[in-house]
C-alpha cells in the first residue's frame, strides 16, 4: 500500500533559503560571521530607518506610534520576516527611499490608516505573485520605466528634504506638489536656520567623505552616517542648539518619546469595500515598485556571492513582510540593494545576517532610544539627500541623446510624470507607453511582401528561385511575428495588389506566433477572396499560429487541403485548384 500524500505541504515554487541552510549544515564558523555581519549591517540601518520613519510620517498626521520608530521597527519586523522566509542567502530588507513618495501621497489621501491597508493589499499582491509563480515576470517591465521612476524618486525625495535641510520653517507645512514646493522654498530662504544648515552640509559632506578614509583609520564596518548623527546629536545636547538657536530635533519635533523602549501596539485598520477599491491602485504600485527592487537587490546579491536566488520565495516573503508589518504600525518593506551590498562585504553569507541584523536594531531601540532625540532633523535630511543622489541613475540621463528616441521618451516622462505628479501616474503612463512602443516596434519588424519568381528565400528546401508560379496565384511572404500590429500590413498589400488573384499563397514559415487580431485579418482574406470565388492556402504554418487557426475553427473554413507543410506543395495545390477553374489554361510543370 502506498503512503498517502501530505495534507499540507509547501508549494513547490516557495523554497525558504533559511531552512535548507540549517539543513545542510551550519558551522559555528560561519554563524560568527554571519553574526558580526548582521550586527554591522544593523548599525547601517539604524539611521536609515529612522531618516525613512521621519521623511514618510509628516509630524503632523495623528498616528498610534511615533513616526521616527515606524521606521525602525518595519526595519526590525519586516527584516526578520524577509530573512526568515526569503529566497536569497543574503538579502537585507527594510523601508527604503523609493517608497516615500508613494506613502506620502496616499498619507495626504487616506490618513495613515489608509497606509497601513494599502500595505496590507501589497503583501497580498505579492503572496498571490509569488505563489502564482510570477517573480520571472518582473524583469520583463522595460529598463527606461524602472530608471526613468528611480531617478524621479531621487529627484523628488531630494526636494521633499529640502526645508530640514535647510531649516525652514514656517506657518504652514511646505506642499507637497514638486511645482508648488519651489516656489514656497524661494520664498521662505530669508528665514533659514543657519546652525541646521551647518550641521546638515557638515553631516553630508562627512558621509560623502567618509568611505575614502575609514580604512586608514580601520573603521570599515563603521557607517559614516552613524557617526554623523551621533556626533550632531552629542554637539546639539552639549550646546543646547536646539532650545538656544532652534535647531529642529526629533525630540522637538516628535516629543521626547520619539521612540519608546516598548514594541509597537497592534492595530487594525478599517477595512471596507469603498476604501479597498480606492487604493486598489496605490498598493499594486507598492506590490510593483516593491517586487522590482527586492528582486533587483537580489539579483546585486547573486553577482557578489556567485549565487542565484528563488524569485517566487523572495516575493512571498516581501508579501508576507507587507502583510504583518502594518498591524505592527508598519510602513512598506522591500529588499534594500546598499544594506544588502554591506552585509555580503561584512562576511555574511546566510539569512542568519538578516536576522542578527533584527536583533541588533532591537537591542539599539530598547536600550539606547532615549538619546535619538537630539538628532537633528537636518543631519535626517543630510542622509536621505546622500541616499537619493546615490539611488539616482543619473548616467542615464547624460545617455538620452545616445537612446533609441522611443526609450529616451518613455524614460523622460516617466521621470517627469514622478517628479511633477507622482509615482502612481508615472508607473502607469511609463507602462502605457512603453507597450505602445515595444507593439510599434514589433509591428515594424514584422514584414509582408510580394514573392515572385526571381527571388531566393532563406533555407534550401524553401527556395522560390526558377519555380514556375503559375497565372492567377499570387505569393506574399510573412516574416516576424504576426500581431494586430502588424495585421494591418496585410491588408494593406493586398489592396495595393488591386485585382484579387485566383489563388493566395501566404508563406509563414518565419511567423513564430500570432495573435486574433492577426487571425482576425486573416479570416477577412479568406471571406474576400471566397467572395471572390479564390483561394487561400498558408505554407508551412508553425505549431502555436496552427494551435490557435484549430481552436478558432478557422482551418475548417478554409479547408485542410490549403494548409501545406512545404512551399513546393502549396504550388501543387494551386495548380490542381487552377485546374479545377480553367483545366485548359492551367498547365502543371
Amino acid at each position: 500500500m502506498k503512503p498517502s500524500a501530505p495534507l499540507v505541504s509547501w508549494p513547490q515554487k516557495f523554497r525558504p533559503r533559511l531552512f535548507a541552510v540549517l539543513r545542510q549544515g551550519y558551522s559555528r564558523r560561519q554563524a560568527l560571521t554571519d553574526s558580526l555581519s548582521g550586527v554591522t549591517v544593523g548599525l547601517i540601518a539604524l539611521p536609515l530607518a529612522l531618516a525613512l520613519g521621519v521623511a514618510s510620517v509628516p509630524s503632523g498626521l495623528a498616528t498610534p506610534f511615533p513616526a521616527p520608530a515606524i521606521g525602525i521597527f518595519t526595519a526590525i519586523i519586516g527584516g526578520f520576516i524577509v530573512s526568515l522566509l526569503g529566497g536569497s542567502h543574503v538579502q537585507i530588507a527594510g523601508p527604503t527611499a523609493a517608497f516615500v513618495p508613494i506613502i506620502l501621497l496616499i498619507v495626504e489621501k487616506f490618513g495613515y490608516d489608509g497606509l497601513l491597508l494599502a500595505t496590507i493589499m501589497a503583501g497580498l499582491i505579492q503572496v498571490l505573485m509569488g505563489l502564482s509563480g510570477m517573480g520571472s515576470l518582473i524583469k520583463f517591465i522595460p529598463y527606461p520605466v524602472t530608471s526613468g521612476f528611480t531617478t524621479g524618486i531621487a529627484v523628488a525625495l531630494v526636494a521633499g528634504q529640502a526645508a530640514p535641510f535647510l531649516g525652514l520653517s514656517g506657518d504652514t507645512p511646505p506642499p507637497r506638489d514638486f511645482l508648488e514646493k519651489l516656489p514656497w522654498l524661494f520664498s521662505h530662504l530669508p528665514h533659514l536656520n543657519l546652525p541646521t544648515l551647518l550641521l546638515a552640509v557638515g553631516s553630508g559632506l562627512f558621509i560623502l567623505l567618509w568611505p575614502r578614509y575609514r580604512a586608514r583609520i580601520h573603521a570599515e564596518r563603521v557607517p559614516g552616517a552613524i557617526i554623523a548623527m551621533v556626533v550632531s546629536a552629542v554637539w546639539v545636547a552639549w550646546l543646547g542648539w536646539d532650545k538656544s538657536l532652534g535647531v529642529a530635533t526629533v525630540g522637538s519635533q516628535f516629543g521626547p518619546a520619539a521612540i519608546p523602549h516598548g514594541l509597537p501596539p497592534f492595530v487594525w485598520p478599517a477595512i471596507t469595500l469603498n476604501r479597498i477599491s480606492e487604493l486598489l491602485v496605490p498598493a499594486t504600485t507598492i506590490a510593483l515598485l516593491g517586487a522590482i527592487e527586492s528582486l533587483l537587490s537580489a539579483v546585486v546579491a547573486d553577482g557578489l556571492i556567485n549565487d542565484r536566488h528563488n524569485s517566487n520565495t523572495e516575493l512571498v516573503a516581501q508579501g508576507v513582510a507587507n502583510l504583518i508589518c502594518p498591524f505592527f504600525c508598519g510602513m512598506p518593506v522591500t529588499g534594500a540593494i546598499a544594506r544588502t551590498s554591506a552585509n555580503v562585504k561584512a562576511g555574511g553569507r546566510t539569512p542568519v545576517a538578516g536576522i542578527v541584523h533584527s536583533g541588533t536594531l532591537l537591542l539599539i531601540v530598547l536600550f539606547f532610544s532615549t538619546y535619538a532625540q537630539y538628532v537633528p532633523l537636518g543631519v535626517i535630511a543630510a542622509v536621505l539627500i546622500v541616499v537619493a543622489f546615490r539611488m539616482g541613475e543619473w548616467h542615464e540621463l547624460t545617455r538620452l541623446r545616445k537612446m533609441p528616441r522611443s526609450d529616451a521618451i518613455v524614460l523622460v516622462t516617466t521621470f517627469g510624470l514622478t517628479v511633477i505628479f507622482d509615482l502612481v501616474k508615472a508607473v502607469e503612463v511609463g507602462m502605457i507607453l512603453a507597450s505602445i512602443l515595444f507593439i510599434k516596434r514589433i509591428s515594424e519588424t514584422t514584414e509582408i511582401a510580394e514573392v515572385t519568381a526571381n527571388d531566393e528565400l532563406e533555407t534550401a528546401e524553401q527556395l522560390i528561385h526558377g519555380k514556375d508560379i503559375p497565372e492567377g496565384v499570387v505569393v506574399y511572404r510573412i516574416f516576424g511575428p504576426f500581431f494586430f500590429g502588424a495585421a494591418e500590413k496585410m491588408e494593406d498589400a493586398l489592396l495595393r495588389a488591386g485585382t484579387l488573384p485566383k489563388v493566395l499563397i501566404l508563406r509563414m514559415q518565419l511567423v513564430p506566433a500570432m495573435d486574433a487580431t492577426a487571425l482576425n485579418a486573416l479570416e477577412s482574406i479568406v471571406e474576400r477572396m471566397q467572395a471572390a470565388h479564390g483561394t487561400v492556402i498558408l505554407s508551412g504554418p508553425h505549431r502555436q499560429p496552427l494551435d490557435m487557426m484549430v481552436k478558432a475553427g478557422f482551418i475548417d473554413r478554409l479547408g485542410r487541403p490549403n494548409i501545406c507543410a512545404h512551399f513546393d506543395h502549396a504550388l501543387v495545390r494551386a495548380r490542381k485548384i487552377l485546374q479545377t477553374i480553367d483545366p485548359v489554361s492551367s498547365h502543371p510543370t
